[in-house]
């Protein structure tokens, strides 16, 4: 399995970004200035790619107290896909196609599972968003027993971007959430559709809830009031399967 590969040095990461290398994070050390950091800021602005800022003691860590210069990057083990192209070639293979989105799911644990369960259920892809997303790291690769490898994942600017791309080649959405009256029961999963979950603490953004075709929640009949978002979105993938064997 490959590693998460950790770069540091602002001429470093410029580098990787410019050479279309797929960044998970990059960490920022506070109050850098200089030509070289402003040329760095704006590839990171152009690229959206995530950051934070954090004290040089955890930059010395990331790098092994080597000269990081106050930046140091995490690249993805895995190549991303691009969506528009993804759809178009499971519609050239005559599938009925079957994505996944998930919006911001966080824990590279949840993530890590549900990319295994997406794999077991002939999910197509998996689009997640670019900023406040769990990483593809080897902890998630590890969780998705290898899956991570075999499943296409796709990174979007936002959400509501894929949405319509995904409506636009008449592929309908349904979001997993409790704030709806129908059952995950009354869905047609035989037709062209993508399931959307949400995070583990706020679940599916309400912009994304006004753009979905439809809501669809599980019955929950004992005292805890929801599911873990990796348990959810299994059983909401298996009823697609059961529906489609």
């Amino acid at each position: 399995m490959k590693e998460t590969t950790t770069i540091f040095g602002l001429r470093a990461i410029i580098e990787a970004i410019e050479s279309g290398s797929s960044i998970n994070k990059i960490y920022l050390q506070k109050g850098l200035r200089g030509s070289i950091y402003y040329e760095l800021d704006k590839l990171i602005k152009t690229n959206k790619i995530a950051t934070s800022t954090v004290p040089i003691e955890k930059l010395n860590r990331l790098s092994k107290n080597n000269n990081h210069q106050g930046a140091v990057a995490q690249i993805s083990p895995v190549e991303f896909y691009d969506l528009e192209t993804l759809i178009n070639e499971t519609l050239k293979a005559q599938k009925t196609p079957f994505f996944l989105l998930l919006d911001q799911v966080s824990d590279v644990r949840n993530f890590g599972a549900i990319i295994r369960t997406a794999e077991c259920t002939g999910v197509n892809g998996i689009i997640i968003q670019k900023n406040g997303s769990a990483p593809v790291n080897a902890e998630t690769i590890k969780t998705s027993a290898g899956a991570a490898f075999k499943v296409p994942i796709c990174k979007v600017d936002h959400i509501k971007d894929a949405l319509f791309i995904l409506q636009a080649s008449n592929i309908k959405t349904v979001a997993a959430t409790e704030k709806t009256d129908s059952s995950i029961y009354d869905v047609d999963f035989k037709q062209p559709i993508a399931v959307v979950m949400g995070s583990e603490f706020r679940g599916v953004n309400p912009s994304v809830l006004k753009m979905v075709d439809y809501k669809a929640k599980l019955p929950l009949l004992g005292e805890i009031a929801s599911l873990n978002v990796s348990v959810a979105c299994g059983i909401f993938l298996y009823e697609a399967v059961r529906q489609r064997m």
